[in-house]
């Protein structure tokens, strides 16, 4: 191979630094920051930022395994029902066996690494495109989840995860601990995606299968990987749920959040198509979602506008990236 076709090929699976996408986000989210600061000047005040960077972190925690799997070609559309169980399991742990931070971590952790296993399994091994997977494990999960609530909620849930919290425990410098740890792991997935072989298979994965099957890459390995990474973020983000909550979960929880996740991974400038994305496009966009619907709620407006403002970004980004891949191959 000459160092041309190197050349060539490298530019095509490695991304950019900084996207393009991400600049334009940060703008839009500056202006719209900007804007509520001035329609409801306590928008920009602790007690408005804080919940908003909260309320952000599971959403943009899960994006990053989302992310990893759409840029493979693949998308899990059962991360909701994945929420339920692995937040009611905790839960149920924390009040019944009274269990420590550390191990209720662990166990949401590994509960949500275990449904990561059987979506990646049955796409990877099964051949069997993964929205038909995920959609079938959606409902399974939701079943799961269900019967293991049992006919009504769990009450008593003691205050183990603050740690992850809204309150004063759940804060360094003012900064959320949940939101933190999400730019951490955002940061690290980012430079594993960007500068090791491993990471950059995904998107060779995601170009083109087939000739990545032939230069040496393990595609049922990374397609399992990314599922796996998928849950295991998961299962910390639902501990990030629990903490957002009250002493009582119900069966609603999870619910719409595979939405939110897949909104902001493709607002975050993630090609649905596969073989281009960005984990800071998605903690980008993630915050933008948030922050719209913070905005919404704050001015008083009806919240089915959120879902417009945020259907018409999605249009944008999908239509802006339907246009970058047709000029890429009239070149």
């Amino acid at each position: 191979m000459t160092a041309v076709a190197e050349a060539k090929i490298r530019k095509r699976v490695l991304p950019s630094p900084i996207t393009g996408q991400e600049v334009v986000l940060v703008g839009v989210i500056a202006v719209l920051w900007a804007a509520l600061a001035v329609s409801t000047p306590a928008f920009l005040t602790a007690g408005s930022i804080q919940p908003l960077l909260v309320a952000t972190a599971p959403v943009a925690l899960i994006g990053v395994g989302m992310t990893i799997v759409i840029i493979t070609g693949g998308i899990d559309v059962s991360v909701g029902g994945a929420i339920m169980v692995c937040s009611v399991l905790t839960a149920k742990a924390l009040v019944q066996a009274e269990v420590g931070l550390a191990v209720a971590v662990l166990l949401s952790v590994a509960a949500g690494a275990l449904l990561g296993l059987v979506n990646g399994v049955l796409i990877a091994y099964g051949r069997v495109h993964a929205i038909i997977i995920t959609f079938g494990t959606a409902n399974l999960f939701m079943f799961l989840g269900l019967r293991i609530f049992g006919s009504g909620t769990v009450n008593g849930i003691p205050g183990t995860l603050a740690f992850f919290g809204r309150g004063p425990d759940g804060r360094t410098l003012g900064v959320p601990h949940a939101f933190l740890i999400t730019v951490l792991i955002t940061a690290a997935a980012w430079w594993w995606l960007r500068h090791t072989a491993g990471g950059r298979h995904f998107f060779a994965i995601g170009g083109d299968a087939q000739a990545a099957r032939l230069a040496g890459v393990r595609v049922q390995r990374r397609v399992l990987l990314a599922y796996v990474l998928t849950g295991l973020l998961v299962g910390l983000a639902s501990c990030f749920v629990i903490a957002q909550g009250t002493s009582t979960l119900d069966q609603s929880v999870g619910a719409g959040k595979e939405l939110a996740v897949i909104a902001a991974v493709v607002i975050g400038g993630t090609s649905i198509m596969g073989g281009r994305g960005s984990v800071l496009g998605t903690l980008l966009g993630a915050l933008l979602v948030q922050s719209v619907a913070s905005g919404v709620t704050q001015l008083g407006w009806r919240s089915q506008l959120s879902d417009l403002f945020v259907g018409i970004f999605i249009i944008v980004a999908v239509g802006a990236d339907l246009l970058r891949a047709r000029a890429r191959r009239n070149r």
